[in-house]
């Protein structure tokens, strides 16, 4: 769940449409990120995934989600170290929660665009 006081803290000095733009990337990556992700767990390609978790986690720390953030971060982690173990679980963790925010963000840009 978007901590809306640390987003809007985040987004302050950001013109509304800024802010659309830089959730409409967010929307526009999706399916390419996740599915590169899919594929480096299922393949247990570590290095990519480790690339892949880390750059999520990059993108998804701007919306102010702890939860996602944590996620990505375990992710990342656990490429780092090569652990097989859960490895699964936590990318439908991440998964689930990253639809999550992808809901709560079609209402914050809706709410900026009304």
């Amino acid at each position: 769940m978007i901590d809306r006081k640390k987003f809007n803290e985040n987004f302050q000095y950001f013109d509304k449409e800024i802010i659309i733009e830089i959730i409409d990337i967010f929307f526009s990556e999706y399916d390419e990120r996740f599915e590169k992700l899919s594929k480096n767990v299922k393949e247990q390609d570590f290095v990519q995934l480790k690339f892949n978790a880390h750059s999520l986690k990059g993108v998804v720390a701007n919306f102010m989600d702890p939860v996602t953030i944590d996620l990505s971060r375990r992710l990342d982690e656990a490429a780092k170290n090569k652990e097989t173990a859960g490895l699964d679980i936590l990318y439908q963790d991440l998964v689930e929660n990253t639809a999550k925010l992808l809901e709560e963000l079609k209402v914050i840009r809706k709410e900026l665009t009304s």
